[in-house]
C-alpha cells in the first residue's frame, strides 16, 4: 500500500513497482484517513505486507498515522518515504515502529531494494539516516539494567546491523550461520523490547550499551 498525497509521485511509484515481479502495489491513497478506513474494513487476506508512508500528508500526518496502522495492521511493515530528514521525524518514526526510513531523493532502484530488504527481515535506512542514528542520536544515557544487558556476541551482531549489514553479511563477518544470527537478533529484540533493527539501535544507544555512548 502507498499513502502519498502527490498524484504525480504515486504514478511514478506505481510504474516502478509494476516492473517488479515480486512486488504488487495493491492500493494507493492520497490521505491517511481514507487509507486507515480501508485497513479497518479489510479482511486479513487484504491487509498489505508493507506500507510506504509519506509524512507530510493533508489532514492526518504520517507520524500521527503510524500508531493507527499498528493498531489495524500490527504485522504490516512500514517504510517512511519522505522528503524530511529532520532528526525529530526520524526518531519519532522509528520509535513508533517504522522498519525503514527512506528519502524521496533516493533512486527508484534504492526504493525497490529497500522494500525487498524489509520483506526479507531487515531494516531499510537512508544512509544519512543511518549516520544520524549512529552519530547524533547517542546522548547521555542511563545505565542499563541487568535485564537490558546483551551478551558480547549479541553486541557484535547489533553493531554490525547498525552499520546496515543484512543477516547473511553479519553471518559471513562473524563466521556463523544465518540461522544463528537470526536467533541472536530475536534475543536482542526481546531484551530491548523492540520489534525492528532501527529501534534496537536507538534503544541500545539510549541505555548506553554501545561503549562509545557511555561517559
Amino acid at each position: 500500500m502507498l499513502i502519498e498525497d502527490s498524484p504525480a509521485y504515486r504514478k511514478v511509484i506505481d510504474r516502478t513497482l509494476g516492473n517488479e515481479p515480486n512486488i504488487t502495489l495493491a492500493n494507493q491513497f492520497g490521505t491517511a484517513e481514507i487509507a486507515l478506513r480501508s485497513l479497518q474494513n479489510s479482511s486479513p487476506s487484504e491487509i498489505p505486507d508493507l506500507i510506504l508512508l509519506d509524512l507530510n500528508l493533508p489532514g492526518m500526518s504520517g507520524l500521527e498515522t503510524l500508531p493507527w496502522i499498528k493498531k489495524y495492521a500490527p504485522k504490516t511493515q512500514v517504510i517512511i518515504l519522505t522528503q524530511s530528514n529532520k532528526e525529530a521525524d526520524i526518531v519519532e518514526a522509528i520509535s513508533q515502529g517504522a522498519t525503514g526510513y527512506l528519502l524521496k531523493s533516493n533512486t527508484l532502484e534504492q526504493l525497490t531494494a529497500g522494500i525487498q530488504t524489509v520483506m526479507d527481515g531487515g531494516a531499510s535506512l537512508d544512509p544519512s539516516v543511518a549516520k544520524f542514528i549512529m552519530g547524533t542520536l547517542h546522548k547521555t544515557a542511563p545505565v542499563a539494567s541487568e535485564s537490558k544487558s546483551l551478551s558480547k556476541r549479541e553486541m557484535e551482531v547489533l553493531a554490525l546491523i547498525s552499520e546496515g549489514l543484512q543477516k547473511k553479511e553479519v553471518a559471513d563477518k562473524l563466521n556463523i550461520s544465518t540461522r544463528t544470527v537470526a536467533v541472536h537478533v530475536e534475543k536482542i529484540y526481546a531484551k530491548l523490547n523492540v520489534n525492528n533493527a532501527p529501534s534496537a539501535v536507538h534503544r541500545a544507544h539510549k541505555f548506553g550499551l554501545f561503549p562509545w555512548t557511555k561517559s
